[in-house]
């Protein structure tokens, strides 16, 4: 997971929302976050009896093989694969260029990526290194590491601990995440002050993946330990293993400035400038293909060079269990079991570039890939699941046992399983918020009674044939990929699958907010109002046309103008937001600050168009009612009041009506 999971968020939301009409940024995350696995459609799998020595020229062979077809094929224009057994690097290899316009070849030693979130593993190593130290401690409340307060949610105080399994109970936090201009980098420290996002569940309780806290645990790491985060990770964590291509600065230093890859949407479009990570201790991180190798050789060894042998077996292996059986958070990396295999991971996004990095830990084996492109359709994510996903089925591959559950209880499961529900990781206390409108995830079932995820799809964007293997547990029977729900007195209330469940969660969400029937209706709603508004214009030049005196005189017609204009006022303001949203997230940096005029116009406007439609909408209905009007006017003097008080309800529900710039 990463920054730009985001950026990826709205363009899918956006991308629905013009199938029925109008649309933004799911609950800030769409139902499915980052590609799921999907080993039937790869070519890369190699069957049980059959094992593949994990040797360097076998996996070189097998590389060349699939890289430079899935590069051309995604319209990616470079990567690095870096592979570490024993101790060493088995393999690192460049494939494609860092630089389109210069054929500048990937070289996996000098060639600098930006692995995403891939860098929070970097600031949780700091933060255990201090807790060895005896500076932080994962268990205390960390407002006495703090220059500022983060307040309590029901009385309880947000732990290290918390932090490290993204369970810290933030809402998600988009201000400030990504900008191009590094004359308007904010300091960690005040940005840790200034958007601080609110908590919204207890802590240790539901996994809600947030790089703000990661920022949060990086500002705790420099005033722990009396030095900037960048200068602590340079010394501490970089210099003792010899990562000499890697830092968290921004913009880079001149030394590794030169080298490093340019970023692109498309390979066959312009390069992409420098992108600045504000929350920087989540994502900043620029290193060659290399230097990734030397870290994951160190966590491998047992932290050698980084941690203890107790510390690092901690980070590894302290498991917090939510949602059984899915894959859960360690502390800071993330289970991703395969093949009966322990696995450790941490994927990485930021909007051009996208990385993984896995640890088979009793293998001794750690596989790193990172990309230069979103590539055509996000292609990008199905190619580095599809690496993972084909090189544990080649050189660690495990029959897959196959129970299930009688076909008649399975059926009844489904049917329980039947709903809407809300992700986690997305805003609940502010304007962002309405995103999650569009993208609620639907489950329902299939022709046959099968469990039916629309959402969770997969490589290919196909749907996913679900098994179920045990009570409420299910398998998809392409790729292997778990989901199971979670029951309160008989009702299920929470469900996630594999690919996410260490970081988010999906809960019912409650009618009076589900898109299933808010949808259809605000969207008839906004087509009222909007008829209500043109009937103005059209009114005036029919009437001029045909040279007709309005059927409407005092009162009746100065309340009938003002019904008109505030209609207009609704459906301005309404267009207004949906210019706004598009606008910002479509360039992320317009989300710390550009934009601030025109959110603060609309704060203004929104509840003065709607409160006010309601209103007279309401008086209009009170007045046709008593007079002569039609019985058309009046059966639409009462549509517009339910258009009028539907809208209302909508923008109360998700926070289009509020103040403040934090979000």
């Amino acid at each position: 997971m990463g920054i730009a999971k985001i950026a990826a968020a709205v363009f899918l939301a956006l991308s629905i929302g013009s199938a029925i009409g109008a649309q933004s940024p799911a609950t800030l995350t769409p139902p499915v976050v980052q590609p799921a696995r999907a080993r039937a459609v790869t070519p890369l799998a190699t069957p049980v009896s059959g094992v593949a020595p994990l040797v360097r020229a076998d996996l070189e062979a097998w590389l060349d093989g699939y890289m430079p077809f899935a590069l051309s094929r995604g319209n990616i224009a470079g990567a690095v694969v870096v592979v570490v057994k024993d101790g060493a690097v088995l393999l690192q290899k460049g494939y494609g260029v860092s630089d389109v316009a210069r054929a500048r070849p990937v070289d996996p030693e000098t060639t600098l990526f930006r692995p995403g979130s891939v860098s929070k593993l970097v600031t949780w190593t700091a933060v255990m290194q201090l807790v060895e130290a005896g500076k932080l401690d994962l268990d205390r409340d960390v407002n006495s590491y703090l220059d500022f307060k983060i307040p309590p949610y029901k009385g309880r105080p947000v732990t290290l601990r918390n932090i490290l399994t993204h369970t810290a109970g933030f809402e998600e936090s988009v201000r400030y995440l990504i900008g191009n201009d590094p004359k308007k980098l904010m300091p960690l420290g005040d940005y840790a002050r200034r958007a601080l996002p609110a908590r919204v569940f207890a802590p240790g309780t539901t996994p809600a993946y947030s790089n703000y806290a990661t920022a949060l645990a990086g500002h705790i790491v420099a005033r722990a330990s009396g030095m900037s985060f960048d200068d602590y990770v340079d010394r501490n964590i970089f210099r003792p293993i010899g990562m000499t291509s890697a830092t968290f600065r921004q913009p880079l230093p001149g030394s590794l400035a030169a080298r490093m890859s340019r970023g692109y949407a498309l390979a066959s479009q312009d390069p992409k400038p420098f992108e600045i990570v504000t929350p920087a201790p989540a994502g900043s991180l620029s290193a060659s293909g290399a230097d990734m190798g030397k870290f994951m050789i160190a966590h491998l060894a047992n932290g050698r060079g980084l941690l203890r042998p107790e510390t690092a077996t901690a980070m590894h292996g302290t498991k917090l269990t939510l949602l059984p059986p899915l894959n859960r958070m360690a502390l800071g990396f993330y289970e991703d079991d395969i093949n009966g295999r322990r696995v450790v991971a941490h994927g990485g996004d930021t909007q051009y570039f996208h990385s993984n990095l896995a640890l088979f830990l009793d293998e001794g084996v750690g596989l790193f890939v990172s990309v230069n492109s979103a590539g055509v359709n996000g292609s990008s994510g199905p190619l580095r699941s599809a690496l993972f996903e084909g090189f544990a089925d080649r050189y660690f591959p495990a029959p897959r046992a196959e129970p299930r559950v009688p076909a008649a209880t399975a059926r009844e499961h489904a049917r329980a399983m039947v709903g809407t529900y809300t992700s986690s990781r997305g805003a609940f206390t502010n304007f962002v918020q309405v995103l999650g409108l569009f993208g609620q995830a639907k489950i329902g079932v299939d022709k046959d009674g099968a469990l039916s995820v629309p959402a969770v799809t997969g490589l290919a964007n196909q749907p996913r044939k679900w098994v179920e293997i045990a009570p409420y547990v299910w398998r998809d029977a392409a790729s292997g990929e778990r989901l199971a729900a979670k029951l309160e007195d008989g009702r299920v209330v929470r469900w996630s699958f594999d690919t996410v469940a260490p970081f988010t969660v999906y809960d019912r969400t409650p009618w009076y907010l589900d898109s299933s029937w808010l949808l259809p209706v605000a969207g008839g709603s906004l087509l009222i109002v909007l008829l209500t508004a043109l009937a103005w214009p059209a009114g005036a030049i029919s009437r001029r046309r045909y040279r007709s005196a309005h059927n409407l005189q005092g009162r009746a017609l100065g309340v009938q103008r003002l019904v008109h204009g505030f209609s207009w006022a609704t459906v301005v303001a309404l267009g207004l937001w949906a210019y706004f949203i598009t606008t910002a997230f479509a360039e992320l940096h317009k989300l710390s600050g550009p934009l601030d005029w025109l959110l603060v116009t609309l704060q203004i406007l929104t509840p003065v168009a709607l409160i006010g439609l309601v209103a007279l909408a309401a008086w209009n209905l009170w007045i046709g009612w008593r007079g002569d009007k039609g019985h058309f006017s009046r059966l639409w003097s009462v549509l517009l009041l339910l258009a009028a008080l539907m809208l209302l309800w909508v923008a109360i529900g998700f926070d289009l009506i509020g103040f403040g710039t934090t979000y």
